[in-house]
């Protein structure tokens, strides 16, 4: 009797409108990858079946498969949204302490500055430097400094890049003389505890292609300063032989508190031109609250501070599988490794076979709405017909039963 064959036909049919309904149900969620129930026909183990008459004993579902093809991005603007554009899964270290996997790029941040997921996981990430290069691969959850400011940092050294007046007069033959603050500019510098300190640069000249220059601190005086010499070489570039000493600061916190400065001016030039300042830079900074973060393509964290410094707080990491339909999905948008999958193959955004970080964007569930619908008719229209068959049988051991 097929009863059997028909009862198997139902069961495998129900069972794929149950995938069909948790796709079209996550047709919404970030990074959902959609799954297709694959059947597989049954035959008795026996050998009575010789000579082709062996009959079937119906269908099972041999294994549910996932689909993980690319899905849209979509643009949010939302700094902490990340999709992945190409291969590759986010590391996330769940709230047990286990780890897992997911697309699904929806990150926060909590109260801790630890950046999760929605459901409270910690990505994880490499270890940086402050300027962005990668430490090792080491996966570590990823932290901003949200509870305190970064700590102010000392100005170790100090550039110019200024044009110096070939046409200028001597300063000891011009009439009247010549102010010794007519060519001269200033920077900030900082002290250990992020306090400003004013620090002024005086030019005059003393004879063709010679400048002394004047220094001044917490403004001081620039005429009591002892000044150095520089000297220009015929093509107005700065002679490699001038000796810039090293600058002696003072904090205004305590004029006691004093340190030294490099002063680097290799990229002073005198020409016949306007005295003019290209540049000023110096290496200290005050103290700075995070005011804001940007994840670039690489995967690179870059936090931005109140004091206007911008630092690197860690690599976004991303694994794959070799056989990424080996993993086994836990909910919430999480995979987990299994024997079948093999163990993950680490790298970063956009090397090798990974696929690139897209900041500020999510990646959508690859459902394909569409298909999913004629999907469902054609599996409801299966199970109506092993109903059918299951009612004919019915009808033959009816006509059976009352053979009279």
């Amino acid at each position: 009797m097929s009863f059997q064959q028909a009862l198997s036909g139902l069961n495998a049919a129900s069972r794929s409108l149950d995938v069909i309904g948790h796709n079209i149900a996550n047709a919404g969620t970030t990074g959902m990858k959609a799954s297709r129930a694959e059947f597989a026909e049954i035959y008795a183990s026996s050998a009575g079946g010789i000579g082709g008459t062996n009959v079937g004993l119906g269908v099972a579902v041999g294994t549910v498969s996932q689909q993980f093809t690319q899905g849209s991005l979509t643009i949010t603007g939302n700094d902490l949204d990340v999709a992945v554009n190409g291969a590759g899964f986010f590391q996330v270290k769940a709230p047990d302490g286990s780890t897992a996997y997911t697309r699904a790029g929806n990150f926060k941040l909590d109260k801790d500055g630890d950046i999760i997921t929605t459901s409270g996981a910690q990505v994880m990430g490499y270890p940086t430097d402050t300027k962005g290069t990668r430490l090792s691969f080491d996966t570590q959850p990823l932290k901003l400094p949200t509870g305190a400011p970064i700590p102010a940092k000392q100005t170790t050294k100090m550039a110019a890049e200024i044009t110096l007046d070939a046409s200028a007069v001597v300063a000891s033959t011009a009439s009247p003389p010549t102010p010794l603050t007519k060519y001269g500019t200033s920077l900030t510098a900082f002290d250990a505890q992020g306090l400003e300190i004013p620090v002024g640069l005086y030019f005059q000249k003393t004879a063709n292609n010679t400048w002394n220059v004047y220094t001044s601190v917490n403004g001081a005086d620039p005429a009591a300063s002892t000044p150095f010499t520089l000297t220009f070489r015929a093509d107005g570039s700065l002679d490699p032989a001038s000796t810039v000493p090293p600058i002696t600061l003072t904090s205004p916190n305590d004029p006691a508190q004093t340190f030294t400065a490099n002063l680097d001016l290799s990229k002073m030039t005198q020409v016949n031109a306007r005295f003019a300042v290209s540049d000023l830079s110096q290496d200290g900074y005050t103290a700075g609250q995070l005011t804001g973060i940007k994840i670039e393509n690489s995967g690179i964290i870059t936090a931005t501070y109140s004091n206007g410094q911008t630092q690197s707080a860690g690599q976004v990491a991303l694994v794959n599988f070799r056989n990424a339909q080996g993993l086994a999905p836990t909910g919430s948008g999480y995979w987990v490794e299994t024997a079948a999958s093999g163990q993950p193959v680490r790298g970063a955004p956009g090397e090798g076979t990974f696929g690139q970080l897209r900041s500020g964007a999510l990646e959508e569930s690859n459902v394909d709405l569409t298909a999913e619908l004629v999907n469902m008719m054609t599996t409801q229209r299966a199970y109506q017909a092993n109903a059918q068959t299951i009612k004919t049988q019915d009808q033959v051991m009816s006509t059976l039963v009352n053979l009279r």
